[in-house]
C-alpha cells in the first residue's frame, strides 16, 4: 500500500536518506554484541544476557565460568544465561560459535505518568451486563507486585483472585507492591469495585474484566526500576505456569528504549516465546511522545518490548472526563512509531490511559510521594469519609495497556479456543477508527504546544471497543504480526510489508484498509505533510528513522517522562 510523499518534502532529506540507506552497518561492530558492549571497559564487570543458539546446559555454563564470568540466572524463554563479566571477557565470549548475541542486562521502568470512565468508555460495562467478566481466565501482571486489596477478591466473599505471587527482584523475596504501580495496573485489568460499591456509594470504580484471576510477578522495586533479566525470568515462569493457572494474557506496563533489532533484543525474544506458547502479550507503548531530542516530534519513540511485531502495543487516550468517546483525544505523551531500527508499525491500538482511577497499594512509594493523586473516600462514598481511600489516579500508557489486557481476557472467556493472533486481529479489526485530523494541548507549566496527528504511527488500528470485539465472529487464520514500514527511494513512497501468511495481507481475509482505515493510515497531510512529521523542520528526524546506520547517537538523550503529573491541564 504505497503512498507518495507530500509535495513539500525537502529534497535535502531525500538526498541524505539515499546516502544513509547505502551506508550499511557501523564499521567494525561485532555482530554478536550490542552497541554498548563493543567498547565496554575491558576491566569493569557488568551484568549481561548471553543468548546461545541452543538451550544452555552445563557445557555453556562452564564456558562462561572459564571466561571469568559469575553466573546468575538461566532464562529459558530466550535460551540465555545472565552473568557478570568484564568487557574483555564479554568480547572474548562473543567469539564462541555457540553464542548467538550478548547484550547488557538493561534497566526497565514502569511506563507511568501522573480516568475515570475507562470501563464505560471502552464498552466493558455493557459486557459485564452480559456476564463477560473474565471469569476463569488468568492475567499475569508483570510489574511491581500486586497488593491483595478488596477489589481483587471474589464477588460475594473475601477469597482473593490473586492465585500466585512471586518476586524476581534480585535479593528481594517480598511480593508486596512497595512501589504501587502493579496494584493500580491490576485494578484496571480486573478490579471489581468492591470498596466503592454498596451502601452510600456514589460511583463504582471497576476494571475491564472484574472477575478475572491474577498472577503477580514482581520485577520492579520500590522505586519502579527493574532489569531485563527479571522481566524475562517472570515471562519464563508465566509460560511454565500457564496450564496450572490458565494464564492466557500477560500485561507489561513497563519497558525501556530500543537498542537493537527485535530479532536479537532479549526482551522481545521473551515476549515472542510467550506468544508462541499461546499467551496474549499486551505492552505499554511508552510515554515519550513529547520527546523531540531526535528531531522526530515524538515519532520513533516506541519502547522495548513494545517494538515486537508479535505483541499488542497500546498507546494512551484521554477520555476528557466523559463516557462518550467522540470527544476523546490522544494523550500527547503517548509514544509513536515506527519502531527504531526495524520500523515496525506501532502502536497497534490505543485505549484510555489518562487520569485513570484504580486500586492503590497502601504505604507504597506512589501513594506517599503523590498524595494528591489519592482519591478522597468522601468523593465516592460520603458515609465512609473517615475510612482510608482505596483508589488513586494515575496516567500513562501503563494504564492503557491493562485495559486491552482485560479486553483480551473477555474475548478468551467467551471463546477459549482463540489464539493470541486471533485475539490481536479481532481487537484491532473492531477498534473505533473515527478520529479528528489533529489535536493540540498546551503544557500549563512550560507553555509549549504539542500537536498530535491521528496517523497509523500514533493511534495504530484505532480505539479499543470491547463490545464490538465481543460481537465480532471473524476468525483469523494467519499470523497477526504488526507490519513493517518500508521506504522506496526511487518512487518516494512508503509501503507496509506484511510478509507471508499474515492476517491482514492484501489478498487474505481482511484488506489493510479494513484493519486500519484509510484516514488513519494515509489521510491527506496527516503522516507526511509539511511541518508535521518529516516536513520542513524535521529532515533529521526522517534520517534517524529510515537511515540504516542511525540508532541512538551517543549524545542523544531521551526524556523518559516517567514522573506522575500532578499539576497543569489534567486532560492533556
Amino acid at each position: 500500500m504505497p503512498v507518495a510523499f507530500a509535495a513539500g518534502m525537502r529534497k535535502t532529506a531525500l538526498t541524505i536518506l539515499a546516502g544513509l540507506l547505502a551506508a550499511g552497518t557501523v564499521a567494525g561492530q561485532n555482530a554478536k554484541l550490542s552497541k554498548e558492549l563493543v567498547t565496554a571497559d575491558a576491566n569493569k564487570k557488568q551484568d549481561v544476557i548471553i543468548q546461545f543458539k541452543t538451550d544452555p546446559k552445563k557445557q555453556q555454563e562452564d564456558k562462561v565460568k572459564l571466561k571469568g564470568g559469575t553466573l546468575k540466572k538461566n532464562l529459558r524463554a530466550v535460551k540465555a544465561l545472565t552473568a557478570s563479566l568484564k568487557g574483555s571477557e564479554i568480547r572474548a565470549l562473543a567469539q564462541d560459535p555457540e553464542v548467538a548475541f550478548v547484550s547488557p542486562d538493561r534497566a526497565v521502568k514502569a511506563n507511568l505518568l501522573d480516568n475515570d470512565f475507562l470501563a464505560e468508555t471502552v464498552g466493558a460495562e455493557i459486557a459485564r451486563q452480559y456476564n463477560w467478566t473474565g471469569a476463569g481466565v488468568t492475567v499475569a501482571v508483570i510489574d511491581s507486585g500486586v497488593a491483595a486489596v478488596a477489589d481483587l477478591q471474589q464477588s460475594g466473599n473475601t477469597q482473593t483472585r490473586i492465585l500466585h505471587a512471586e518476586s524476581m527482584v534480585e535479593g528481594q523475596a517480598t511480593t508486596n507492591d512497595t512501589y504501587g504501580h502493579g496494584t493500580h495496573v491490576a485494578g484496571i485489568v480486573g478490579g471489581n469495585g468492591k470498596k466503592s460499591s454498596g451502601t452510600g456509594s456514589i460511583v463504582t470504580f471497576r476494571g475491564v474484566a472484574p472477575n478475572v484471576n491474577i498472577v503477580s510477578f514482581r520485577v520492579l522495586d520500590a522505586q519502579g526500576a527493574g532489569t531485563d533479566s527479571a522481566v524475562i525470568a517472570a515471562i519464563d515462569r508465566a509460560i511454565e505456569l500457564k496450564a496450572t493457572y490458565n494464564i492466557r494474557v500477560i500485561n507489561l506496563s513497563l519497558g525501556r528504549r530500543v537498542y537493537e533489532s527485535h530479532t536479537t533484543d532479549p526482551l522481545c525474544l521473551a515476549v515472542k516465546a510467550a506468544w508462541e506458547a499461546g499467551i496474549v502479550v499486551v505492552v505499554a507503548a511508552g510515554n515519550n511522545g513529547r520527546d523531540n531530542s531526535m528531531q522526530t516530534q515524538g515519532y520513533a519513540t516506541i519502547g522495548s518490548p513494545g517494538n515486537s511485531p508479535y505483541v499488542i502495543t497500546v498507546g494512551s487516550m484521554r477520555t476528557m472526563s466523559t463516557v462518550n468517546r467522540v470527544d476523546d483525544r490522544i494523550a500527547s505523551y503517548s509514544a509513536k512509531g515506527p519502531s527504531l531500527l526495524d520500523r515496525v508499525v506501532k502502536p497497534d491500538m490505543v485505549a484510555p490511559g489518562n487520569q485513570v482511577i484504580a486500586t492503590l497499594s497502601a504505604g507504597s512509594t506512589l501513594t506517599g510521594t503523590y498524595a494528591l493523586n489519592v482519591i478522597a473516600t468522601a468523593l465516592y462514598n460520603p458515609l465512609q469519609s473517615l475510612v482510608p481511600s482505596s483508589y488513586m489516579r494515575l496516567s500513562g500508557t501503563s494504564m492503557a495497556a491493562p485495559a486491552v489486557a482485560g479486553a483480551a481476557a473477555l474475548l478468551i472467556q467467551k471463546d477459549p479456543s482463540l489464539t493470541p493472533d486471533q485475539v490481536k486481529a479481532r481487537l484491532m479489526r473492531t477498534a473505533t477508527k473515527s478520529f479528528p485530523t489533529s489535536s493540540s494541548v498546551v503544557d500549563a507549566v512550560t507553555g509549549i504546544t504539542y500537536t498530535s496527528y491521528y496517523d497509523i504511527f500514533t493511534i495504530g488500528a484505532g480505539y479499543l471497543d470491547v463490545w464490538a470485539a465481543l460481537n465480532d465472529t471473524t476468525v483469523a487464520t494467519g499470523q497477526a504480526l504488526s507490519p513493517t514500514a518500508v521506504y522506496n527511494a526511487s518512487t518516494n513512497t512508503i509501503s507496509l510489508v506484511h510478509g507471508t501468511n499474515i492476517v491482514w495481507g492484501d489478498n487474505i481475509v481482511w484488506g489493510t484498509n479494513i484493519v486500519w482505515g484509510d484516514n488513519i493510515v494515509w489521510g491527506d497531510n496527516i503522516v507526511w505533510g509539511d511541518n508535521i512529521v518529516w516536513g520542513d523542520a524535521t529532515a533529521n528526524g526522517f534520517n534517524i528513522v529510515w537511515g540504516d546506520n542511525i540508532v541512538w547517537g551517543d549524545t542523544i538523550t531521551t526524556t523518559e517522562a516517567l514522573s506522575i503529573k500532578t499539576s497543569g491541564d489534567p486532560r492533556r
